[in-house]
């Protein structure tokens, strides 16, 4: 199993901290506003990550943070005249009811910022004590050219790095590229007692101790968007890798951006669009499977035609699905488990296993649907159909796909009437088995005859 790592820019072979199980650190939303677009793809991308470690045989500790407390909450309470904790809790719990529609699993933990600023000012008294940081009128800073390697997971010469940075005049750093761990409190400003003076944390701190919190010091794989390469978590190997004098992670994976009509998603182009406002058109699941159809790192065009394709590729899941119940429903009994199964079974996980290929794994997928409906075209007995469910679940329910599936059951009603018309069509009675045809379509059950039996579905 190979995984492109952004630090040493190769795909290299999962090499687990402890065999068997798996540390995995994803970064989290800032909990203002209903997640966006481009928030739903690294939910999605690193959701199928986690399943698929699990369906290999993984133990996976997977932890997917808040940040409850920013200076975008802050603005965003003063706006609405509430507190920073009520936007918070508010905006998350918009996020799991986004997070659910998505099939996203939650995570083995859920840590917010302010329940973890104790950990987050050991860190930093850490640091201040090591010489790697230093307190500035109330604020704390991170001496980022003391850290020899900084800039080794951007691939960023320092030079380039110091030329791009932002330098505050209201701030007082000892050089530009110095970042903030710790921030003086601003009247009005949500606060706590810490040895710097009341203040609250800088935002990169904020992952570094949850990661060290509930994974320990060295974690097996760090994930998020691209956008976080650089600064955040170029930050978070400083801040941690000083603190604790060892590797932090040992790979980095990150999805590749989100482009609406081939434009880059932006608030000023007017092309910005939250979770809720697209599932509300087209539902949850066309979201998913547009997030997960590309290679993780290529970029995504966010289109409604995609989306479209997107309803349409997943009805032919549905469809097969349903299919198979259909086909099992009138199965004779024995049978044995049909050959070309296993063979999609390998090709998934070769594709998977190729740096978590998704948009070949879905074409595996698809390629199985499509010799599954030719083998249950005629009848075939329980012990097959019931081997092609089997890994038709396994599959889908690793990539986190096919998970709004209702049993559909027929009242008494209509059970009887599709017998009277069963009934009457053996009897050769055709003029009353139209009637009852008739009868079942203005109720919104159209049925389809087939060599297996009648095959009904609501309009």
């Amino acid at each position: 199993m190979k995984i492109f790592n952004t630090l040493t820019r190769e795909k290299q072979e999962l090499v687990p901290v402890e065999e068997g199980k798996l540390k995995i650190y994803a970064c989290g939303p800032t909990v203002y506003n209903y997640i966006h677009i481009g928030n739903a793809r690294p939910l999605c991308v690193f959701d199928v990550l986690r399943r698929y470690f699990e369906w290999r045989g993984f133990e996976v500790n997977f932890v997917q943070n808040f940040t409850d407390i920013d200076d975008k909450l802050i603005k965003k309470a003063n706006e609405e005249g509430i507190t920073v904790k009520e936007v918070a809790e508010r905006f998350i719990e918009e996020f799991w009811t986004d997070a659910k529609g998505l099939g996203v699993r939650k995570a083995t933990v859920h840590p917010k910022a302010t329940e973890n600023i104790d950990a987050i000012q050991d860190i930093i008294t850490s640091l201040i004590e090591k010489g790697f940081a230093y307190e500035s009128k109330g604020d704390v800073y991170f001496r980022a050219k003391k850290f020899s390697e900084y800039g080794k997971l951007s691939h960023q010469p320092l030079d380039d790095l110091e030329a791009g940075a932002r330098i505050d005049v209201t701030e007082i750093k000892e050089d530009p590229m110095d970042f903030c761990l710790w921030k003086s409190a601003k009247p009005g400003e949500p606060f706590w007692e810490s040895p710097w003076g009341n203040g609250r944390p800088g935002w990169h701190i904020e992952c570094s101790a949850m990661a060290g919190r509930f994974l320990g010091k060295t974690i097996d794989i760090h994930c998020g968007g691209q956008d976080l390469i650089f600064p955040h978590h170029e930050n978070e190997i400083a801040q941690s890798e000083c603190a604790n004098g060892c590797d932090f992670a040992h790979y980095w994976m990150h999805n590749g951006y989100i482009n609406v009509d081939n434009r880059k998603m932006s608030k000023s182009l007017n092309n910005f669009f939250t979770v809720r406002e697209v599932a509300n058109v087209y539902g949850y699941e066309p979201i998913r499977y547009l997030m997960i159809s590309s290679h993780y790192r290529s970029p995504i065009n966010y289109s409604t035609d995609i989306l479209e394709q997107g309803k349409n590729a997943l009805e032919r899941l549905y469809t097969c699905r349903d299919n198979l119940d259909f086909a099992l429903k009138n199965a004779a009994d024995g049978g044995e488990s049909p050959e070309f199964l296993e063979k999609y079974k390998a090709d998934f996980i070769t594709a998977m296993d190729d740096d978590f290929n998704t948009a070949d794994a879905i074409g595996v997928l698809f390629s199985m649907v499509r010799e599954i409906n030719t083998f249950i075209s005629e009848p075939q007995g329980k012990i097959a159909i019931e081997a092609a469910i089997a890994l038709f679940d396994e599959l889908t329910g690793v990539l986190g796909l096919v998970y709004n599936r209702k049993t559909q059951n027929l009242d008494a009603e209509i059970e009887a009437l599709i017998e009277q018309r069963t009934a009457a069509r053996k009897a050769k009675d055709f003029k009353t088995a139209d009637a009852i045809r008739d009868k079942l379509k203005e109720m919104g059950i159209v049925l389809e005859d087939t060599p297996q039996g009648v095959k009904w579905t609501r309009a």
